[in-house]
């Protein structure tokens, strides 16, 4: 457990990939009471320095379970396969664990914290916190407040998602094509099975058994997870889009009882994390050129579904690096701190 402190000691492990920096930089912006940051990332990236309150810091290589000592809460951001190794290590080190992988998400004994969505469920982990997937956290901040007021029974999901949520070689991969194809030159395809620059690609994670992607499958067990009813049916397509960063997404919501265009509107304006954008006669709806580097979810194009009886549809995006991935773990922390004994 987090012990009340004026500063803390707080880690960043993955520093160097394109979350990890984000994770530095909303550190500072937010004025988390840093009192010292310790950086880690692989070998490879092990001398790299980088800037934090004016001051650069070298990144390490962890070592074994000393290089957590003395440190309160660490930002994971280095994969799956780093976190189940490295995430029970810090724990056991009395270090307190918010981990952007997969690797914990929907263990039963880690909670899957959206802070604007369940914080409650921080008080029950076991040095061990998960951050959810970046199209999962967006939706279900504007699904709570939805499902508080008249009970969400189904959900449609389309994403349109950001080349940024695979890294840094996919935005690097994107610029490419898109230099390549607009002077006449072949493409070529490293990060991606097809060409991404000026394409879509229905296809995120790998397919599954079932014809889901495990991105689709991750966003209906995360959702329920995370919104504590596992009643409420949810199908998703994800498609990944040449854009650099920000994720869409096409929502279609049917309720239990029936909420106005104007009724939802009320309620999500309301609701923390949220802003309302939405005035399509004079062209105001939410687009990713617009939204990246804000921290709020932004709604639009809220408008009744008129195939059903209780149907709602909308239009939402949200920065993927920052409330989808490093803005969420930090107010995660936030969250730790201010409850802390």
């Amino acid at each position: 457990m987090v012990k009340k402190k004026a500063k803390y000691i707080v880690a960043v492990v993955g520093a160097t990939g394109a979350v990890g920096n984000e994770m530095i930089a909303t550190l500072e912006q937010r004025g988390f009471p840093v009192e010292k940051l310790r950086l880690f990332a692989s070998e490879r990236s092990e001398g790299v320095r980088l800037e934090f309150q004016g001051n650069e810091i070298q990144v390490k290589a962890l070592l074994n379970e000393s290089s957590f000592k003395g440190i309160d809460i660490a930002l994971f951001s280095a994969g799956a396969e780093r976190s189940k190794i490295w995430a029970p290590i810090a724990a056991k080190s009395g270090c307190v664990v918010i981990d952007n992988s997969s690797q914990w998400r929907m263990d039963p004994e880690v909670p899957l914290v959206v802070p604007e969505v369940n914080s409650h469920d921080l008080k029950w982990h076991k040095g061990i916190i998960a951050n959810p997937n970046c199209s999962t956290i967006q939706m279900v901040v504007v699904l709570k407040p939805i499902h508080d007021a008249v009970r969400i029974k189904r959900i449609v999901v389309t994403t349109f998602q950001a080349v940024s949520g695979t890294g840094k070689k996919a935005m690097d991969e994107l610029l490419q094509q898109t230099t390549d194809i607009l002077n006449f030159k072949e493409v070529k395809c490293n990060v991606y099975p097809h060409q991404i620059a000026f394409n879509v690609l229905p296809h995120i994670d790998k397919f599954l058994e079932n014809g889901y992607t495990k991105e689709e499958m991750k966003m209906v067990n995360e959702t329920r997870k995370i919104m504590g009813d596992n009643s409420i049916r949810l199908t998703a397509t994800t498609v990944r889009v040449p854009v650099f960063r920000c994720h869409s997404e096409s929502l279609n919501i049917e309720t239990e009882k029936k909420i106005t265009p104007n009724e939802a509107r009320a309620v999500l304006s309301k609701a923390p994390g949220i802003i309302v954008f939405d005035a399509p006669e004079k062209n105001i709806y939410p687009l990713p050129v617009y939204i990246a580097g804000k921290d709020e979810t932004y709604v639009g194009r809220i408008r009744e579904d008129e195939s059903i009886e209780n149907g709602i549809n909308m239009w939402i995006v949200a920065d993927n690096l920052r409330k989808g991935a490093a803005l969420n773990a930090v107010q995660i922390a936030e969250k730790l701190i201010e409850t802390a004994g």
